[in-house]
């Protein structure tokens, strides 16, 4: 089956209970998009199931996706995918927004993962401690960081039994040999729930928007066996450079150019000996804490400190 005829039958069958909608007709319309427009396939996707939610009259979070799959939440390594996990509630913390109805940490055997209940969604709350099945979840991604989303189609069934959860910190160390682009100063999509990074002004999700300014690394550590691919998160990225948010947006705005910030981040960090440790999302470590070494040898290190995440 070719790329498009799997999104176009993935597309009907997440219809299927709200519209009658054909397969083809789904294909047709992913081709025009991505042939004629030359849209990327993602983004003809995405624009098809929101037509497709319109015509219903539905958001996003009330659409289910069919068939979704048991899920260790180690393996939760792409953003917008339907899941099912089983996984017992490690903490809870008090929601920032009165939008959110709970927000957490899961854990199973092969380590945790943020969790987030929007109060639209009307569920049921969750009890830290306790061992749930959740049908139905959707992941989500920031800064290389996967979480989980509860939605109006999420289905909670607490089982009578317990989950030892899984350690999934690393700690990798070797010389930060590269820092990738989307790093430094960069723009987050302020619409609520999404933190997506904006390319040229555009989230993926909710088009052209005035976004919000924030600072990030995103690193590759070089071991001499292998190469590691870190997230530094804001605090993180303040702490190793001395470039506080502020003084980047000054420093881009002296400039009329955001890629000085980066710039000198690149040539203040790049040949510097590093351990990080923190957990790993896909193929990302994201930082909780960062050692500056003074070479391979380890002879003597300064310890930074990240806030938890």
């Amino acid at each position: 089956m070719s790329d498009l005829r799997t999104h176009a039958a993935e597309i009907a069958e997440q219809f299927s209970d709200h519209l009658d909608v054909d397969e083809d007709d789904v294909e047709e319309r992913l081709q025009n998009l991505v042939d004629e427009y030359r849209v990327p396939v993602d983004e003809a996707r995405r624009s098809v199931v929101n037509s497709y939610l319109d015509e219903a009259g539905l958001e996003r979070d009330e659409l289910g996706r069919g068939g979704s799959e048991e899920t260790l939440l180690a393996d939760i390594d792409e953003d917008e995918q339907w899941v099912d996990v089983t996984a017992k509630v490690v903490d809870l913390w008090e929601p920032r927004s009165d939008s959110i109805s709970q927000v957490g940490l899961l854990g199973d055997e092969s380590g945790t993962l943020k969790f987030v209940s929007f109060t639209t969604s009307e569920l049921p709350e969750l009890d830290e401690g306790s061992v749930y099945h959740l049908g139905n979840v959707v992941t989500d991604e920031y800064q290389g960081n996967f979480s989980v989303k509860l939605n109006r189609t999420t289905s909670i069934e607490e089982l009578d039994e317990d989950i030892e959860v899984g350690d999934d910190d690393v700690t990798v160390e070797g010389a930060l040999v590269d820092i990738q682009s989307g790093s430094g100063l960069i723009k987050r999509c302020p619409e609520e729930g999404c933190t997506r990074v904006l390319q040229n002004g555009r989230c993926n999700e909710h088009g052209n928007v005035e976004g919000e300014f924030d600072l990030r690394i995103k690193g590759v550590l070089d071991d001499g066996r292998e190469v590691h691919d870190i997230i530094f998160n804001k605090e993180m990225t303040e702490e190793l450079t001395g470039i506080s948010l502020e003084e980047a947006k000054q420093m881009a705005m002296d400039a009329l150019d955001t890629t000085i910030v980066v710039d000198e981040m690149r040539d203040d960090l790049v040949g510097v000996y590093y351990r990080v440790t923190g957990p790993t999302f896909g193929r990302y470590v994201l930082a909780d804490e960062t050692e500056r070494l003074t070479g391979p040898a380890d002879a003597e290190s300064v310890l930074i400190k990240a806030r938890s995440i």
